[in-house]
């Protein structure tokens, strides 16, 4: 058996419930994948976007729904240590990437604002275009559950308002396109879990600005860092505590919330509160 395959094994079978049980929960429940989709599997070089391209992998063998993949590998400008081991990790993987230049790091070096925003928005823009261009009608992004409840504490922390990173959306600037999240059940200790077992290494931080992370685990101290850690405190008091933030974001009582946004409209509980209750039956 070639080590690609044993590692495609470990999915289904090792990591069954951990990872592939919760991956194809998420696809179904939140109707990511259709029939005739043809979806760009954006690779950034870490640990759960490779993971994701081979449970797509996998997914795409299953035939439940006829779709098409394109792996796409966008560099921004790598080192090229960073780049190399993005290319020897896809060919272990047995993983057909497609790799376009830019030159975002560039771009963000020369701002003193927000520079992971920034590279951020412009890294989403460069896929969807190279995602169009081959022929995609959808992007998938390796965000997982550990991301979507860290996100949720900084905007509520930081951003002042209830908010958390959806398991897919429509672009706003790419008429047609969609963007998924199909690791998005799945829990970062598990994808570590996996990794290990493996024996597999990969990038952790490509950025220019801290290019002194290039491989392992260890994060760095950045604001979702911070959630990272005050989530590890939260555990301790209570086990579950991941799981009741994230259920907190979907079972939103409007009838308890002083105001929310609604696209461009605000809503104050005032705009009701006077109203006459609804009659029982």
């Amino acid at each position: 058996m070639e080590k690609y395959e044993e590692i495609e094994k470990s999915i289904t079978k090792k990591y069954r419930k951990e990872i592939w049980k919760r991956f194809t929960s998420a696809v179904v429940e939140y109707q990511m994948i259709n029939e005739g989709d043809k979806i760009a599997a954006c690779i950034s070089g870490g640990k759960d976007s490779m993971l994701m391209a081979k449970c797509l992998q996998e997914l795409q063998k299953h035939k439940v729904k006829q779709f098409d993949l394109e792996f796409l590998v966008m560099d921004p400008g790598y080192n090229k240590i960073n780049r190399q081991t993005i290319i020897d990790n896809a060919a272990l993987l047995n993983i057909p990437v497609t790799i376009f230049e830019t030159n975002i790091f560039d771009v963000v070096a020369k701002t003193d604002r927000s520079p992971c925003y920034l590279c951020a928005k412009m890294r989403r823009g460069y896929l969807y275009s190279k995602a169009r261009e081959l022929g995609c009608n959808k992007i998938a992004l390796g965000h997982h559950f550990d991301d979507v409840i860290e996100t949720i504490l900084m905007s509520m922390l930081y951003g002042a308002e209830v908010k958390t990173m959806m398991p897919k959306l429509h672009s706003t600037n790419f008429e047609g396109m969609e963007l998924i999240r199909p690791m998005y059940m799945v829990r970062e200790a598990d994808i570590l879990a996996w990794k290990r077992y493996n024996s597999l290494n990969f990038i952790q931080c490509a950025c220019r600005f801290t290019e002194n992370c290039v491989l392992g685990d260890n994060g760095g101290t950045s604001k979702r860092q911070e959630m990272k850690d005050l989530i590890k405190k939260f555990r301790q008091i209570n086990p579950t505590i991941d799981i009741s933030i994230f259920n907190s974001v979907r079972n939103v009582n409007l009838k308890t919330i002083i105001g929310y946004h609604d696209g461009d409209e605000y809503h104050s509980f005032l705009d009701r509160y006077d109203r006459p209750a609804a009659p029982e039956d």
